[in-house]
């Protein structure tokens, strides 16, 4: 099986990024981006989805952390897409649910090669610890609109923010793993009828 991993840069008048993607990886990540809370919830992803992250980003946080989030999420995008390849044999769909105490939350995906985000978080405050909640529509946003996935994501319950969110990032890593695993019955072969994703 050939490598999936992807390197990918990205350069603005607002933000300068790097991200590096291992889909095979063991969960690894490093971070160095500004905004604390974000990779706190990427390192879900890397650990719930055995995906190896590095991340690296300098962006203009003196305004606010809505540019670095989404471009992070764009670049993300895109070295993911690049990472999986023609996606022959892959399992192609993934769901999770996942809970924290009294929060629980539900995301599916599709590596269908059409962008769509469909998403219902009703967080119970605006911010945690400063960081505005609204930013990780914006971030996943970026994500399926350069992976070219389709993706939903449900928070069906939680009073606590932070469950609500770190139960939605952790439940996308396991998705995510489960889509982009390997099935024997499928090698070589596309996953649609359609012949191409």
């Amino acid at each position: 099986m050939a490598e999936r991993k992807a390197r990918v840069e990205r350069n603005t008048l607002e933000t300068q990024i790097t991200v590096e993607i291992d889909l095979d990886g063991t969960g690894k990540s490093s971070f160095d981006t500004g905004v604390p809370f974000l990779e706190h919830m990427m390192d879900q992803i890397a650990r719930h989805g055995l995906v190896d992250l590095n991340i690296v980003s300098k962006g203009d946080l003196h305004i606010d952390d809505h540019h670095t989030v989404e471009d992070i999420g764009i670049t993300l995008g895109q070295a993911f897409r690049q990472a999986v390849g023609d996606k022959k044999g892959i399992r192609r769909y993934g769901h999770a649910y996942v809970p924290l105490d009294e929060a629980l939350s539900r995301v599916v995906i599709d590596l269908s090669g059409r962008p769509g985000l469909m998403m219902d978080v009703p967080y119970t405050r605006g911010a945690v610890g400063g960081f505005d909640v609204d930013l990780f529509e914006e971030f996943f946003h970026g994500f399926v609109n350069h992976s070219f996935v389709t993706l939903h994501i449900d928070n069906l319950k939680g009073k606590n923010t932070h469950h609500q969110i770190e139960t939605v990032f952790k439940a996308f890593g396991r998705a995510l793993r489960m889509a982009i695993e390997m099935d024997e019955r499928m090698a070589g072969i596309t996953p649609s009828t359609k012949g191409s994703l």
